[in-house]
């Protein structure tokens, strides 16, 4: 995957952003604001919104941000959410979905992002 846009901005309710390719999000995704990618998705922010990385069904897609409370996930033809009754701690630890497994799990990111893309 070549092809990546970057947004210098945070995305608020009603915004909507479709790409063929990676979207870097320079701030938050706020609820009701939406990303599709066919790529990954990095956010140096918080995710509250919907996001949908590897929507053309590249299942080493994966979506990256400060924090993942997305109100939907969806990485290729994988679809999750985070529990109704999940905690917001205060450590700071980047977060990382991926499919393992056949399924998307959210991880506190540690590794290097330049080996999951290959």
């Amino acid at each position: 995957m070549e092809n990546t846009l970057l947004i210098d901005k945070t995305l608020r309710s009603g915004q909507k952003v479709n790409y063929s390719g990676n979207v870097v999000i320079l701030g938050d995704v706020n609820p009701g604001a939406e990303v599709v990618a066919t790529g990954s998705i990095i956010v140096l922010g918080t995710v509250r919104g919907i996001v949908h990385a590897g929507a053309e069904g590249f299942k080493k897609a994966v979506v990256l941000a400060f924090r993942l409370l997305p109100t939907q996930l969806r990485i290729a033809d994988h679809i999750t959410r985070p529990p109704d009754d999940e905690l917001v701690g205060d450590t700071f630890s980047p977060e990382i979905a991926l499919i393992k497994d056949d399924m998307v799990v959210i991880e506190s990111y540690e590794g290097n992002l330049g080996k999951l893309l290959k």
